[in-house]
């Protein structure tokens, strides 16, 4: 959700269209890549004349993603693309009693009736931490196509009671809103949710609490605490005090939010003073309660546990579910960590039931589709009336529709042209995701005589194994790359095709290409990456990324993700690094990628530590990283080992 945060394109991933929804979210997955071209790009701040805001990859995904997420001044995210006809009765101001009386405020939307009385109808709600009114035209959309259409703010936001903790109560409140609807006089007894990101995530939340009357859930582009909220993989955000700031109090604070030079200013002054992550609300500012009380969290444990379903509950989600998601989405590590979850544990007839769709976007582009995101050029046919999909879907689930023309099998995922015209994306379809991404190729590190500290005096990746060891060193002290590849005026129009983050590195990274490619070759399926390597400090921050080149130079950011060595076995449990001890750390599940790449194309990967305004830093002590200042830095030299008992290897679904 917050998302805007870390993968495929760098920071921004998103660009500044669907307001709240992307700013949200900008994250994870994108803010990687954008991250990574490193324009922080604080999500957003761009308005189109849509009035959608939308993230760019990592600016999309920094902004968005891979670490943030955005909202625009003007945050009222357009349907995609039908509007919606003026035709529907307004109630404003609904009061949800939940359990412990606390009330919740809902604005209403009913269809119109040719007498004037009550519709008989199901009713769609969406549970948001950005204030109703953000979502009027997707409730005026199903409003005026036969649904009543209720948007609520959570607790302690907007015109509700309470006091907002992040998605501690969602649960319990998503199902004593369910409840209730479903015993209003306009309600035929179904009800449904719809939403992305935070409002993606708390359809999830409600349907583990089991209401009788949830009739389905189309879980968009949803955050899951822990894994890409309120850190990735444990590691913190800086994105999280640029969101917290836009949620604190009732109303949204937007235009803060999205004063991009503002927020990467202060990253920057942060980083160059090396001031403990702990600290950073009070530095920029904003003294906040709950980015605090995440502080007290840094590891999965009981406090996310409450948020989101657990294996028996997964079993006992059997309604109709539709996921939604991107390759260059912020949240896409937490929408495929929810799918994969449920169906783990699932019956063959629930499964059938569960549809998957991966579009090329970024965060916004989930709800709202744009057939371009931080360079990447995805083609016309990027084009869908989600409005209208969804509209089918509960046609089809709750009123005895046809079955939606759009969902011809259980998934389906946009396979983006070669090259960088757009032309000829198309959409492909599979029965089973799990054999869809399987059989993936290994290709092996090597390097001549240990080189690979950069990208013209690279390693390659090879499917036969080498013997050999690669070394870069990371010093926690040297912030040139936070101000001098990240610092600087965004790109976040070509973040996801921008080159400046991979041919920064020299000795503090490694690189390695692969051959050319000899043909067109569909790259489709989840990359996972194995390192296995020696520190002589007990932790580091590592981040692997990969492009692809194509032969007129064009870079293509695919893939990134990142981990904290201390968190290789399990991100409950950490266990320090002793010197010189050789380890394994893997990367996976890795993010889905669909691309057919160029003849003659090479694939560059990025091996490297993080050291970025973006993220926390850690300092290599192995104490608590939040607390960490420049006293405890320690410079940690990486070995990085490619041989007979170690094959450090990335594995890439190349078909």
């Amino acid at each position: 959700m917050m998302k805007a945060m870390r993968g495929r394109i760098a920071p921004g991933k998103h660009f500044v269209q669907n307001s709240m929804e992307a700013f949200c979210s900008v994250s994870r997955k994108a803010r990687r890549f954008l991250l990574h071209e490193r324009t922080l790009v604080s999500i957003a701040a761009v308005r189109l004349n849509s009035r959608e805001m939308k993230p760019s990859i990592r600016a999309l995904a920094l902004c968005i993603g891979f670490t943030t997420n955005i909202l625009a001044q003007s945050p009222t995210p357009a349907p995609s693309p039908s509007q919606p006809p003026a035709d529907y009765d307004l109630h404003w101001g609904v009061k949800i009693p939940m359990r412990d009386k606390v009330e919740l405020n809902a604005t209403l939307y009913l269809p119109k009736t040719p007498d004037g009385s009550l519709p008989k109808t199901p009713v769609i709600f969406t549970l948001t931490p950005y204030i109703s009114d953000t979502y009027h035209a997707r409730a005026a959309y199903f409003a005026s196509h036969g649904y009543a259409f209720a948007l609520v703010d959570v607790r302690g936001r907007g015109n509700s009671g309470g006091e907002f903790e992040p998605f501690a109560n969602e649960p319990r409140d998503g199902h004593d809103i369910v409840e209730w609807f479903a015993k209003q006089p306009f309600c035929d007894g179904k009800v449904a949710m719809w939403g992305g990101s935070y409002a993606g995530f708390d359809q999830w939340a409600t349907a583990k609490e089991f209401p009788s009357h949830l009739a389905t859930i189309v879980p968009v582009a949803a955050a899951r605490p822990p894994f890409d909220y309120p850190s990735y993989n444990n590691v913190g955000e800086t994105y999280d005090v640029q969101w917290f700031t836009l949620t604190s109090g009732r109303a949204d604070q937007e235009h803060l939010f999205a004063d991009q030079k503002f927020w990467r200013t202060k990253f920057l002054d942060a980083y160059k003073k090396h001031v403990p992550f702990k600290d950073l609300d009070s530095f920029v500012g904003n003294p906040s309660k709950n980015f605090q009380r995440i502080l007290k969290h840094p590891t999965a444990d009981a406090y996310y546990d409450a948020m989101v379903p657990l294996a028996q509950q997964y079993n006992k989600i059997t309604l109709p579910v539709l996921t939604i998601t991107g390759q260059y989405d912020g949240d896409e590590l937490g929408a495929l960590t929810f799918y994969r979850d449920h169906m783990a544990n699932i019956s063959p007839e629930t499964r059938a039931k569960h549809f998957l769709i991966i579009g090329p976007w970024d965060h916004a582009g989930t709800r709202t589709p744009t057939d371009e995101v931080a360079g990447v050029k995805f083609g016309p046919g990027a084009i869908v009336d989600l409005n209208d999909l969804h509209r089918q879907w509960y046609d089809w689930t709750m009123k005895a529709g046809p079955k939606p023309p759009f969902l011809k099998s259980q998934v389906a995922y946009y396979l983006l042209a070669p090259g960088n015209s757009g032309a000829n994306g198309e959409w492909k379809y599979a029965d089973d995701f799990a054999a869809l991404v399987a059989n993936p190729k290994t290709f092996y590190f090597a390097s001549k005589n240990g080189d690979a500290n950069g990208a013209f005096r690279s390693g390659t990746l090879t499917e036969s194994r080498s013997t050999g060891a690669d070394k870069f060193s990371y010093d926690a002290l040297d912030t040139h790359r936070g101000e001098f590849v990240e610092g600087v005026e965004p790109k976040e129009k070509t973040a996801a095709i921008d080159q400046t983050f991979a041919l920064s590195i020299g000795k503090d990274g490694l690189v390695y290409h692969t051959d050319p490619l000899p043909n067109e070759t569909p790259l489709v399926g989840c990359l996972a990456l194995t390192l296995w390597l020696s520190i002589d400090t007990p932790d580091i921050d590592l981040e692997c990324d990969l492009y692809e080149i194509q032969p007129d130079g064009t870079s293509i950011a695919l893939w990134s993700d990142l981990r904290r060595l201390r968190y290789r076995e399990s991100l409950r449990e950490p266990k320090l690094v002793k010197p010189g001890e050789v380890v394994r750390c893997d990367f996976n599940p890795g993010l889905f990628v669909a691309r057919r790449l160029m003849k003659g194309s090479r694939l560059r990967l990025v091996v490297t530590a993080v050291n970025s305004i973006l993220w926390q830093k850690n300092y290599c002590s192995g104490g608590i990283v939040a607390e960490e200042t420049a006293k405890d830095a320690h410079t940690c030299n990486v070995q990085v080992y490619h041989d007979a008992e170690h094959p450090s290897a990335i594995q890439m679904p190349l078909r």
